[in-house]
């Protein structure tokens, strides 16, 4: 049995196709693209603050969350 194709079918495969690897690219484009602001001066450094948790004060107890269930 062989089938032919018409030409509408033919430009429907097309447009299919078509709409197929635009949406990849724009999935590759979101995947691949930075979506942070770039720095003006990427050579000067930044300061990052960190913080410890208070400390504990002494004789104090903490609950056991371990095995409480």
């Amino acid at each position: 049995m062989i089938l032919t194709a018409g030409p509408g079918a033919v430009r429907e495969f097309l447009v299919v196709l078509a709409v197929a690897l635009s949406g990849l690219l724009l999935a590759l484009l979101a995947a691949f693209t930075p979506w942070y602001d770039t720095l003006t001066d990427p050579g000067r450094p930044h300061v990052v603050e960190l913080q410890a948790p208070p400390p504990r004060a002494a004789g104090s107890v903490e609950p056991d969350l371990v095995g409480s269930g």
